[in-house]
């Protein structure tokens, strides 16, 4: 079982930035054993960036994030993390390597027995 996560990530190694400020998300599959693969990287408009913190490019950002069972992030509002967490995508904040807290999450899961 594997589930999918976007991380916000400069450098595609930390998760280092700020929901809002993001222009791209690294995806990934998370493996039980904790065990990630890279799937790809998807570009947004930041939310942040649009001007007005507008409804729509939130829209637009959990569209690209359909298929992900959770988002983590070095920090959220909380108009978007409700908004996400509507949706259906659990928002984690956790500033850290994103190998490392992959695994963490996979026994987070594992534990909770999230299947996706």
């Amino acid at each position: 079982m594997a589930w999918r996560v976007a991380f916000t990530s400069a450098d595609g190694v930390y998760v280092n930035q700020h929901f809002g400020h993001a222009h791209y998300f690294i995806i990934r599959d998370i493996e039980s054993d904790g065990t990630s693969s890279f799937l790809e990287q998807r570009e947004i408009t930041p939310v942040c960036g649009s001007g007005d913190h507008g409804a729509t490019v939130l829209d637009n950002v959990i569209e690209t994030l359909h298929d992900c069972v959770a988002v983590l992030t070095a920090k959220i509002g909380p108009m978007p993390r409700k908004r996400l967490e509507l949706a259906g995508i659990t928002v984690f904040e956790e500033p850290a390597i994103i190998e490392e807290v992959a695994k963490k999450l996979a026994a987070y899961y594992s534990r909770t027995k999230r299947e996706e």
